[in-house]
């Protein structure tokens, strides 16, 4: 398979759904995920893997509750935040907002533990573009 390049905003530009990544990419055994966030997403942990964030426009708060105790990161667009494994957390953007996601191939979106799933939320392992 010949590889081309991904514009993202192209990429972003192919879908509306909110909290329902697209995968843009491979990276040796990780999927590049693009999605479009708004609102809250749902408590959740991955136990096996690190989650990475990339925000692409918008503003993204991702929530913590670490031994220390809960805490909120704030990401401003252009700004990178790992969530270690392990970590429960929960995503939530105040406004619309574009993610770029690294996560092991057939990571769900949901993590391994979670509460339950808002309607507005899709538990995938990532949907192809286009």
């Amino acid at each position: 398979m010949t590889q081309e390049p991904v514009f993202l905003a192209h990429a972003l530009a192919t879908f509306s759904a909110q909290w329902s990544p697209r995968i843009v990419t491979a990276v040796n055994d990780y999927d590049v995920r693009v999605a479009k966030v708004e609102g809250e997403h749902l408590w959740h942990v991955h136990d096996q893997t690190d989650e990475f964030f990339l925000v692409l426009d918008g503003e993204l708060h991702i929530a913590l509750r670490e031994p220390a105790g809960e805490r909120t990161v704030v990401l401003p667009k252009g700004s990178v935040f790992t969530v270690p494994r392990g970590t429960e957390h929960k995503p939530y953007a105040p406004a619309p907002t574009a993610i770029l996601m690294f996560e092991p191939t057939g990571t769900l979106t949901v993590g391994d533990r979670h509460d339950e799933i808002p309607d507005h939320v899709d538990s995938t392992t990532g949907h192809a573009l286009g």
